[in-house]
């Protein structure tokens, strides 16, 4: 009953068109009247706990340290190097896509961020070399939900605040799957590119080659420093969050120089909006998520998927089959806010690591960024190339079915996670 009420209220304020924040609050507000104990007192309460979190501090340092890359010339030089590397080859921009994406999301973390970057900068050279523009804008989609597992990930940071999981033993999960998931997009990309008909990039020479490296290499120290840093404990995730956006504040002013002082001011404001969304969705979800564990809802939840408690693997396949279905009608933000302290109890019950859940948890979660009829990286991409949403979903498809079928690969065998997870701790 009391599930069925949670449920029915948030999905009634989504139909009605209400923002996800205010339809998160209204919820939690319609489970305190039916467990006759509303307090308005309680709401504003539980939404200033859910923003005064020390790990969310990382949150506003990755937002801007993705807009000081762009903004900065970061996300040009990786682009350059990469297609210095391999444009030459057939399909070669394809595969500077895939490179890029995985590279930058090394940086801010943000699928967003990191798909208007590379949409932006390759989907005119693409054009101009005769690739199928939905095809190349399904492939640049597909790479930029790397991004969201690649430490520093904004979406674990979430998930670890919002289930209290190890944030830095996500991140370094994470490392495996994002590789294995750009391979994924190598493969089925180099079976596509042999039916095309391009231009091929003139081959650099080994000198332009390093000299994009050198370009570059301010560039690349970051990702390095990051997931060096986490590794040696020298700082925690929050911590380098704050180093990634003075690093790459001090690279573009004084390195690349390509943000000038008078540009800081309009880059911080437009960092600050995009933290006010996500600080408020967080905050107001810590209602819900209140309420959520004040109405035992995570022991229903147990009941109701009790005969799967002894198999663990059919148990995290249906929870997958779940966020799928969730992942088409919701955002991944809210997706981490609203299912992640309803689950994590029952794979704890389960026997599940909740790491290795929290990894599947994002995996399955980026899909929905691109996939209608939510797909807000799809979308970003579609108004890049100036396409219509249906042509890049059918240039998106063979790309999405890859990532799908891997995600039930790590379903299968946790290990592809769980193994690389203890040889990097």
């Amino acid at each position: 009953m009391t599930i069925g009420i949670f449920l029915g209220a948030l999905v009634a304020l989504m139909v009605l068109g209400m923002p996800i924040a205010f339809a998160l609050i209204l919820t939690g507000v319609v489970l305190m009247v039916h467990l006759d104990f509303f307090d308005a007192q309680l709401v504003a309460q539980n939404m200033l706990a859910g923003a005064d979190v020390y790990p969310l501090l990382a949150v506003p340092c990755f937002i801007l340290a993705g807009e000081l890359m762009n903004a900065g010339g970061i996300s040009k030089r990786i682009i350059n190097l990469a297609v210095s590397m391999v444009g030459h080859i057939r399909g070669g921009l394809g595969y500077v896509a895939i490179a890029a994406t995985l590279l930058l999301g090394a940086f801010s973390g943000s699928a967003l961020a990191d798909t208007a970057a590379v949409a932006t900068l390759l989907i005119p050279m693409m054009r101009d070399h005769g690739y199928p523009v939905p095809r190349s804008a399904g492939l640049i989609a597909a790479g930029g939900v790397i991004a969201p597992i690649v430490p520093p990930s904004m979406p674990f940071i979430i998930f670890g605040v919002t289930t209290n999981t190890s944030i830095s033993n996500l991140f370094i999960a994470g490392i495996m799957p994002a590789l294995m998931r750009a391979l994924g997009l190598v493969i089925v990309w180099s079976l596509l590119a042999r039916n095309m008909e391009v231009k091929l990039q003139p081959k650099s020479s080994w000198a332009e080659r390093k000299h994009a490296l050198v370009d570059a290499l301010w560039a690349l120290v970051l990702p390095v420093i990051i997931v060096g840093g986490l590794k040696g404990g020298v700082f925690t995730p929050t911590e380098a969050a704050a180093v990634a956006a003075v690093y790459a504040l001090f690279v573009s002013l004084f390195i690349y120089r390509e943000v000038k002082f008078d540009q800081i001011i309009p880059l911080l404001m437009n960092a600050a909006r995009t933290t006010s969304t996500v600080m408020f969705l967080c905050a107001a979800a810590f209602v819900a998520s209140y309420m959520v564990t004040l109405a035992d809802l995570p022991a229903q939840v147990t009941d109701f998927l009790g005969p799967l408690i002894d198999h663990p693997r059919w148990l995290v396949a249906a929870v997958m089959v779940l966020l799928l279905a969730v992942g088409t009608v919701m955002d991944l933000t809210p997706t981490i806010l609203v299912m992640g302290p309803v689950l994590m109890p029952l794979m704890i019950k389960a026997g599940v690591d909740p790491t290795y859940f929290g990894v599947m948890f994002i995996l399955v979660g980026t899909l929905g960024l691109i996939h209608p009829p939510v797909c807000t990286v799809l979308n970003v991409v579609c108004g890049v190339a100036r396409i219509s949403l249906e042509s890049a979903t059918r240039g998106v498809w063979p790309f999405l079915l890859v990532e799908t079928l891997l995600v039930f690969l790590f379903v299968a065998f946790p290990q592809c996670i769980t193994v690389p997870m203890a040889w990097f701790r």
